[in-house]
């Protein structure tokens, strides 16, 4: 059966309430997905809880970037995500020692939940960049699949390593400086280093934000497209620049305090399900199912 007519009857099945497809969980509905459907970008639902119509596909190399990990099938996004990548690997090729940008996971071509990994880059607005800089854009398929990022962390996070360099905080600074940015994840390090490097206007700092992981590639969020109906925001970072808050991740890191003895039993969670096309969006079935 064609992948098509395959995502239509399983996506068919879902909507009409069918035991089978609604149980299944939707990342294997999206990540059977080859690519994005033909009709205008739109993306729906939240970061972690939605899809994405109308996407279009990072070149796998282009003068100044290379997507990774292809066989992932994961370098699709809403048109401003692709033209806020390019546009950023070209301001990477300008510092010393970058041809441009290795480029992780966007999204799937459909947006939606993915087999592998993250919770969000769901709604095609998500983008991994690496912290390695690239020395050539003329890797091989196969050589994009075995080469690794490298780590930008010590002390589990509390400070950068000696693989920081300038060129990492003035990439970040420029890709937090675009209009359409909402926030950067990087680790508390990063953070704290980065405010301890800031020179004049520190506003751009205000999006930097520590979370756990993140020494490998930064995450760049970008907000809602203006005019998508469907999309919905993060809500924005607390006022300032964050420094302090990033400075007690660090004192956490480096002084973590015992947790808390409990006072009675605690009740078990009931393990939470994959997300179904259900959980969804309405308008994720008939992106599953669009042409």
């Amino acid at each position: 059966m064609k992948l098509f007519h395959k995502l239509i009857l399983i996506a068919g099945l879902a909507l009409t309430g069918a035991p089978v497809a609604a149980q299944q969980p939707a990342k294997e509905l999206f990540g059977a997905a080859r690519k994005g459907t033909a009709s205008r970008a739109a993306a729906f639902g939240s970061y972690a809880k939605g899809c994405l119509a109308g996407a279009e596909q990072l070149a796998e190399t282009g003068p100044t970037w290379q997507a990774m990990r292809l066989s992932r099938n994961r370098n699709w996004g809403h048109p401003e995500l692709i033209d806020f990548v390019e546009k950023l690997s070209r301001k990477a090729a300008q510092q010393p020692g970058w041809k441009g940008l290795y480029v992780g996971d966007l999204s799937q071509p459909r947006g939606g939940p993915m087999l592998t990994g993250h919770r969000s880059h769901q709604i095609g607005l998500d983008a991994d960049i690496w912290m390695l800089p690239p020395k050539r854009l003329n890797l091989s398929a196969s050589e994009r699949e075995a080469l690794s990022s490298i780590s930008t962390r010590r002390s589990k996070g509390a400070y950068v390593n000696k693989n920081w360099t300038r060129a990492h905080h003035e990439i970040i600074k420029a890709a937090a400086k675009d209009k359409r940015v909402a926030r950067i994840f990087v680790f508390p390090g990063a953070k704290v280093q980065m405010c301890k490097d800031a020179k004049g206007d520190r506003r751009w700092l205000r999006k930097i934000r520590p979370w756990w992981g993140h020494h490998y590639h930064f995450h760049v969020r970008l907000s809602c497209p203006k005019g998508v109906k469907g999309c919905v925001n993060q809500a924005p970072p607390p006022a300032g620049d964050g420094c302090k808050d990033a400075e007690k991740w660090v004192q956490d890191i480096l002084h973590p305090k015992p947790a808390p003895k409990p006072t009675k039993p605690a009740t078990p969670r009931k393990p939470r399900g994959p997300l179904t096309l259900k959980d969804l969006p309405n308008q994720c079935g008939p992106v599953l199912s669009s042409r």
